[in-house]
């Protein structure tokens, strides 16, 4: 209905150009946007305020020329002008029921567009580091990306879902030596563990499996392990210094295969786990990209050089730099230490050119809030590397925090004290925990109730969505215990009968769906779908306690019916958006 009105505006703006009424530059998009309430119709329009100034004339007067040369249509009952200039379109109450043939008619794909071969996005999210579990913070970075994902590719986008995996690198090599004294002292060692060290139970269940898989055969004593070694900060040194020493020292004990071991069960290990939680949490993805592969395959050494092509790289003390400062950088970056060695942020530039290589229009970041600073170095990055920053977009989470009988529960992940996502999917379900997480916009803080999420009571919201949606699958079940049925291919006469107010206010909900996933699709806001869906649960809740479905009445029961069935067709795509269920039962 938005873009039959967007096209009666087109129309009539052209007619008024092709007149000299207006002239060439007033040939503009038309705006619409719904109005607050039915009193002032459906839909309303800014155009003639924004075209007063290229026309030269009052808003109000360039708002009647316009109504004035509106093609007739039988969606639009009448247009009026409102305020200093605002064009208010009221529809027929025929536009209105005619949402409830499409819903039946397009079922799962109701407010659904085709895929757009033109644009193909990369979405990567999450992307924790492979060392440790992943705990809620993840949660909410994992449930706005997903739903993003699905959202865009509902709204027409062609959507690649991507997980970096950060395999490679410092963090790795610290995760390794982590496992590897956990194991000494599995074989019986008594060691002090580095201040740095990865710490919680999970590191020893990694140990015992390595264990497990070659017995004793790494074992080493405590003098062979530190002796020699600065001291960490606990003793008055420096933590960094010594847990890269202490890597080092793991490597020339272990060898080439022992280290190997270590490190290799380690990721591979939490890994998995990873992709358990994730697959449980119905978050899934079709590309996991490892960062060994992209320094492997020469991706990062490309990246390097195609820096250095475009004459960004200079070296200092003995270090070969990026001048990201010249570029919108707040400084410049180093991309080769003066060990040889590439740092992180030449991997991050590879994988961003990988993705434009591999075709991507837009590549999407969903990173934590504390990533703040890679929003200016990355497109930096993108400029320096020759390519469109504006394919680049980055989108902050900002963090969780659970509550729990209204105090805020502590968390700590270097000492390993910490709330795994799993604890928190077993504790609310994987359902409030989804809607949790993206009932709130992603650029704000989020307060977890946890007591809230497990009620069930109208005050939960995904509770409350989801009675909505089991609600009238009781209907329709008390429906077959009468041996009744009801006739779904109803028509125009049979839809004027819905005329009670509040059967035109749920009329009124779900047309605003495709709009809604449109929306949410550009504004990058999952929470516009889950607010919505809260709005359309409390329409129906309204409907079903002041209205009869089943009575006598044939036609009425038929039509009311099929309402509730377009109700229950829409709540169920929009929860499958956000990855959640749709009980029939509750």
């Amino acid at each position: 209905m938005k873009e039959h009105i967007e096209e009666l505006l087109n129309q009539a703006l052209l007619h008024l150009i092709r007149d000299g009424v207006l002239n060439e530059d007033c040939d503009i998009e038309p705006q619409l946007e719904r109005t607050r309430t039915s009193e002032h119709g459906e839909f309303a329009s800014n155009i003639a305020m924004v075209l007063a100034k290229r026309a030269g004339m009052p808003p109000r007067e360039i708002a009647q020329l316009i109504i004035d040369k509106l093609p007739p249509s039988r969606q639009v009952k009448h247009a009026e002008i409102a305020g200093p200039g605002f064009i208010n379109f009221y529809l027929n109450h025929v536009a209105l029921t005619t949402v409830v043939k499409d819903i039946l008619y397009q079922g799962d794909n109701y407010g659904h567009r085709p895929p757009n071969p033109d644009h193909e996005v990369t979405v990567e999210f999450v992307s924790a580091n492979p060392t440790g579990p992943l705990h809620v913070g993840h949660g909410r970075g994992a449930a706005y990306g997903a739903s993003l994902a699905s959202i865009l590719a509902a709204a027409g986008y062609k959507v690649q879902r991507e997980y970096y995996v950060n395999d490679n690198g410092r963090q790795m090599d610290i995760l390794a030596v982590s496992v590897w004294l956990r194991y000494l002292e599995l074989c019986g060692e008594q060691l002090r563990f580095p201040d740095n060290g990865y710490q919680g139970d999970y590191i020893y269940n990694i140990a015992r499996e390595v264990r497990n898989e070659i017995g004793d055969k790494f074992r080493f004593k405590e003098n062979d392990v530190f002796d020699g070694l600065p001291p960490d900060e606990s003793q008055g040194g420096d933590r960094e210094n010594h847990i890269d020493e202490l890597i080092s020292r793991a490597e020339e004990l272990l060898g080439h295969e022992g280290y190997l071991a270590f490190f290799e069960t380690s990721v591979n290990s939490i890994l998995t786990d990873i992709q358990k939680d994730l697959a449980g949490f119905g978050v899934e993805f079709d590309h996991w990209f490892s960062e060994k592969e992209l320094e492997d395959s020469g991706a990062i050494a490309h990246a390097i050089e195609r820096l250095e092509d475009n004459g960004h790289l200079y070296k200092k003390d003995g270090a070969t730099w990026f001048r990201a400062s010249a570029l919108g950088d707040e400084k410049d970056r180093v991309v080769i230490r003066e060990n040889g060695r590439t740092t992180y942020f030449a991997s991050d530039i590879a994988y961003f050119l990988n993705k434009m290589e591999r075709g991507f229009e837009k590549a999407i970041y969903v990173f934590g809030a504390d990533h703040h600073g890679y929003i200016a170095r990355l497109r930096a990055a993108a400029t320096g590397l020759g390519e469109d920053p504006d394919r680049l977009e980055i989108l902050l989470v900002q963090f969780a925090v659970l509550y729990r009988a209204g105090k805020k529960v502590q968390m700590s992940t270097r000492s390993g004290e910490f709330i795994t996502l799993r604890e928190l999917r077993e504790e609310v379900g994987s359902d409030a925990a989804r809607f949790f997480y993206v009932m709130r916009s992603h650029e704000q803080h989020l307060d977890f109730d946890l007591d809230l999420a497990k009620s069930r009571s109208n005050e939960n919201p995904v509770y409350y969505i989801q009675y909505a949606h089991a609600r009238i699958c009781s209907v329709f079940r008390n429906l077959e215990q009468m041996n009744e049925t009801h006739n779904e291919a109803i028509g125009e006469a049979a839809l004027k009968l819905l005329t009670e107010p509040n059967e035109t206010r749920l009329l009124r909900e779900l047309s605003r769906y495709p709009e809604v996933i449109e929306s949410a699709a550009r504004l990058r806001a999952p929470h516009q779908l889950a607010h919505y869906l809260q709005a359309l649960a409390t329409e129906f809740h309204a409907y079903y306690n002041s209205q009869q479905f089943l009575v006598d009445d044939e036609n009425i029961r038929n039509v009311r019916l099929n309402l509730i069935l377009a109700v229950k067709i829409v709540l169920a795509n929009g929860l499958e958006l956000l990855g959640i269920s749709a009980p029939e039962a509750m």
